[in-house]
């Protein structure tokens, strides 16, 4: 039986199955889709990409890397957020029950 469940978004809207039911996701993806949600409703993201001068930047990062570290699903200091490429970056950090956990932004 699964700790987390919840719908599943893709693309910013309900995913559906063929009988246009919504679909599932459970406990280690559901946490990394909470998390994703979490940064893009903060609008520290937006801030981030539009930043040019390095030091904000990383003040930025760390103000997100926080606020990920609050979810209490999160093992405490595992929370990590890099720049991949231009405009895009990968959060990584550890759960409690499931291991590692990695979001795309």
């Amino acid at each position: 039986m699964s700790l987390y469940i919840d719908l599943l978004i893709q693309d910013n809207d309900l995913a559906l199955d063929l009988g246009r039911q919504p679909l599932l996701v459970d406990d280690r993806a559901s946490i990394a889709q909470d998390i994703a949600h979490m940064i893009r409703e903060s609008g520290l993201l937006v801030t981030l990409v539009a930043e040019r001068d390095r030091l904000r930047q990383r003040d930025c990062i760390q103000q997100l890397e926080l606020l990920v570290e609050a979810d209490e699903r999160l093992v405490p200091g595992t929370a990590k957020i890099r720049e991949v490429d231009a405009g895009q970056y990968l959060v990584t950090a550890r759960t409690v029950e499931f291991g590692a956990i990695e979001v795309t932004l």
